[in-house]
């Protein structure tokens, strides 16, 4: 059964590709919207960082399919990318019930948070922005 995507992840997913350029983070090419995925590196079952942006990236379909294929490769990615105390503490976040609890009752802020900021990264150019969205 597929995940159902709500306004949350739809504004989430656009900051998450808005800020990478529109370019895939592993490969830098750039496949037209529809072909750029935000790619989770804790499912979004992960409830707890389902909107948290250490744990998502834009990739092409071909390095998210790779890397998913690859779960060791993508877990070192991942923790090469965030180095080692954000990697934990995205572990430590990815854990939370009680994290997770609040982002599945507060979607509809989390929706109008990340409209707001997708319009403000529009607006001000924020590509290749680097840290949190």
């Amino acid at each position: 059964m597929a995940i159902k995507i709500t306004p949350a992840d739809k504004w989430f997913s656009m900051c998450v590709r808005l800020r990478a350029g529109w370019k895939c983070e592993r490969c830098g090419s750039q496949p037209d919207r529809r072909g750029l995925h935000c790619s989770h590196f804790h499912g979004r079952g992960k409830w707890a960082v389902r909107f948290d942006p250490d744990n998502a990236e834009a990739l092409c379909m071909g390095c998210h399919l790779y890397l998913t294929a690859n779960p060791a490769e993508h877990r070192g990615r991942m923790a090469a990318k965030l180095g080692p105390w954000r990697f934990e503490a995205l572990q430590e976040r990815a854990n939370d019930a009680g994290r997770g609890r609040v982002a599945r009752r507060d979607q509809k802020a989390i929706a109008a948070h990340y409209s707001r900021l997708h319009a403000d990264m529009a607006k001000n150019d924020c590509r290749d922005l680097i840290g949190y969205i």
